[in-house]
């Protein structure tokens, strides 16, 4: 396959969080066919981390297998190509691949691939690769930054809440306790907590992602629960007194747990590539025994998670040229 075809054929299989395998598989057979010493790492029943290597990595090239949910089908014309994971993140693992055989080609070896899965909801499959590094000094993670190093990355701290209430008759209201009011009321208090803020990425913010709760119309609602993510600018100190904050906050008005917690994150940049910050997070914190992070990758963020997701095909040659240079120069130093 050449570059398009692979992106294409990567977008067209369903990967949503949770069922990666299919996804997995196809590289996995990909890859070996191609000459790569590949090996599955289980991360959860029918889950599994993809690594593959040239030689004893000292650099690695990595990226995320699942997308968000819905799946929409691929397609091409002669700029685009479209579909869930486009960007983020199957053209980038087609453009790192297609870097990876280019420097095999070239007599590069000492490199590898590492291919996770859960990115989009806990990163538990890069939790379960920092279990067992192998030896790289470099990570070069793959994420839709138009071909710009990341100078910094956001954090994430994401929060469910579960109001509690009793349930009655709508038309006798005073017989029952309505959780939906109660858990509104803490959400509009939350909206108007104070939120830190950092010189170089800016504000932290704050998204009311998920609400459920009640039974019917015209019942007294006995539960709600809504989760919320906030993109944290702070160091972890800063995020801790957010945390403390937030608890203070909720304390005896409802459950709630922190389920997710990414510290934001600072990188070097390199002489010769332009440079910017990211207000979205990566797995490259849950990946710290894999080497000193670096963060680049065709596509723009902001047509990731939508309808209209999609990576210019000029914007993917580059990004090969760029993977190919990266790995030859941090192998130097």
């Amino acid at each position: 396959m050449d570059l398009f075809q692979l992106a294409l054929a990567l977008v067209n299989i369903p990967s949503v969080t949770g069922q990666e395998m299919a996804c997995t598989d196809f590289l996995r057979d990909y890859l070996e066919r191609q000459g790569f010493a590949v090996e599955l790492q289980p991360v959860s029943d029918g889950r599994a981390n993809l690594l593959a290597f040239a030689g004893r990595p000292e650099v690695v090239l990595s990226s995320h297998l699942d997308t968000v949910p819905p799946f929409i089908p691929g397609h091409e014309d002669s700029e685009f190509i479209y579909g869930r994971g486009a960007c983020d993140a199957k053209g980038i693992i087609a453009a790192q691949v297609m870097a990876a055989e280019r420097l095999r080609s070239e007599g590069c070896q000492n490199f590898g691939l590492l291919y996770v899965v859960g990115e989009e909801t806990v990163s538990d499959g890069a939790r379960a690769a920092n279990e067992s590094p192998r030896g790289s000094r470099f990570l070069i993670n793959g994420e839709p930054t138009e071909n710009k190093l990341a100078i910094a990355t956001k954090g994430y701290l994401a929060l469910r809440l579960r109001a509690r209430g009793r349930m009655a008759h709508s038309a006798y209201p005073h017989l029952g306790e309505n959780a939906i009011e109660k858990l509104l009321d803490v959400l509009a208090d939350l909206r108007k907590l104070p939120l830190p803020t950092h010189p170089l990425l800016g504000p932290t913010t704050m998204n009311i992602g998920l609400i459920a709760g009640g039974r019917a119309a015209n019942v007294i609602p006995d539960e709600a629960e809504a989760t919320v993510v906030f993109r944290t600018s702070t160091e972890p100190a800063g995020t801790a007194a957010l945390r403390s904050r937030i608890e203070a906050l909720l304390q005896g008005r409802c459950e709630w747990e922190f389920f997710r917690d990414t510290p934001a994150l600072c990188m070097e940049v390199l002489e010769g590539f332009e440079a910017d910050v990211f207000a979205f997070t990566t797995d490259l914190p849950s990946l710290t025994r894999w080497g000193r992070p670096l963060l680049l990758g065709p596509g723009s963020v902001t047509v990731a998670h939508t309808e209209q997701e999609r990576v210019r095909k000029a914007d993917l040659l580059r990004a090969v040229e760029l993977y190919c240079c990266l790995v030859k120069q941090l192998k130097e130093r």
